[in-house]
């Protein structure tokens, strides 16, 4: 076809000289790791989510990868250097035991993980955020965390309940070298006590313990929670636990009243004993119905009801109730005095009456001459008036 008027007649081989020059400039994306989901390319996320087939991390995950996720695997154990080459086998790391130098975050949540090894997490210096909610471990090892010096938010909600005191003994040394953590979540894992170590992290800025088994928190834990030095302190999430309101929660009452921007959730808190103040409102109560437990039923587990203030309040009502009724009693009396008078008199009247009746048959009784006559003796021979005998 013959070129319009006006047009160049040399641009057909501009368009292929762009797409080489694009071509060459332009360099191929990481591929995306087999049975994972890339968003945004590796650089932003990998979602890894494979069902029961994925029982390792994955080995070809690109090293410029921002953010991982792996959900619904069937990881179980994670060994020492796992994202650092090593693998479930027990192979070697990668030279240098850096794979992922850009990895910021790590989410393992839902993946039936069991076991977590010392150095699990090897290899991954820049990691900042760890999320390994909801799997049922049962071991965690003391240096698990060790490769970890940036860490500052680490999730362990729901992922403790199985694994007893000794899980939680291994926590709190697997949480002693995170200086720079910020963020812990200790949600659902029927925790009787906060964990020494994490009361103890310099930096920490919050700790979510709610839905747990905490029956208070004693002076020493609430004496841990303060910093010195110009630390802010951290704030504390404690509701859905069942508080016990005795006197050893006086403590806890007066540390609320003092610092409830520190606990966000403290509006939220409930008594679960004993059954006098169950189910009411922790910042509602006083001081003087924190009553002690006696010992008996402390060594059953059970707090002695004792009076309280709205026991004897309850008291004074019923006896202002009574009064109001022996009140209304006399002022009926009061106005059918007259009614009252006569109805007394005739009953007086019927009784003298009574009372005469029986006074008139006594006296007609005991007259001798209305005694019977005595009845003839026995054999004796009858005689007539005309006998002459």
């Amino acid at each position: 076809m013959a070129p319009r008027a006006g047009q160049p007649e040399h641009r057909g081989p501009l368009l292929p000289g762009l797409l080489l020059v694009a071509a060459a400039l332009s360099r191929p994306a990481a591929p995306c790791p087999f049975q994972c989901y890339c968003f945004g390319g590796p650089k932003l996320m990998l979602r890894c989510a494979s069902g029961a087939e994925l029982r390792q991390p994955p080995r070809d995950v690109p090293p410029d990868a921002r953010n991982l996720t792996i959900v619904g695997a069937n990881l179980t154990v994670l060994r020492a250097a796992a994202f650092a080459g090593g693998d479930a086998d027990g192979e070697e790391a990668a030279e240098g035991g850096v794979r992922l130098p850009h990895l910021t975050a790590l989410r393992l949540t839902h993946n039936n993980i069991e076991v977590v090894e010392d150095g699990a997490f090897d290899g991954l210096p820049s990691l900042t955020a760890l999320d390994l909610s909801h799997n049922p471990l049962r071991t965690l090892g003391g240096g698990a965390f060790r490769g970890l010096p940036a860490l500052r938010s680490l999730q362990l909600n729901h992922a403790l309940a199985r694994g007893g005191p000794a899980l939680l003994a291994a926590l709190d040394a697997a949480l002693a070298p995170l200086d720079e953590l910020r963020l812990l979540g200790l949600a659902g894992n029927a925790l009787s006590r906060l964990p020494p170590a994490a009361l103890r992290r310099p930096r920490l800025e919050q700790l979510d313990v709610h839905l747990n088994a905490l029956a208070g928190l004693d002076p020493d834990e609430l004496r841990a929670l303060e910093r010195d030095g110009g630390l802010p302190a951290p704030r504390l999430l404690l509701a859905d636990n069942p508080l016990r309101c005795g006197c050893a929660a006086r403590p806890l009452l007066a540390w609320l009243r003092n610092s409830t921007e520190r606990v966000p959730d403290a509006r939220r808190l409930r008594c679960a004993a004993p059954r006098a103040l169950h189910n009411r409102a922790f910042l509602d109560l006083e001081e003087a119905q924190l009553h002690c437990a006696d010992s008996d039923a402390d060594s059953r587990g059970d707090e002695v009801e004792l009076a309280g203030p709205e026991l004897e309040a309850s008291y004074v009502f019923f006896g202002l109730v009574l009064a109001l009724i022996g009140l209304i009693f006399l002022m009926v009396l009061y106005l059918n005095r007259r009614g009252i008078q006569r109805w007394m008199r005739n009953l007086r009247e019927a009784c003298r009456d009574q009372m005469e009746g029986y006074h008139y048959r006594y006296e007609q009784d005991a007259d001798p001459r209305r005694a019977p006559a005595p009845a003839a003796p026995a054999g004796s021979r009858a005689t007539s008036p005309g006998s002459g005998l």
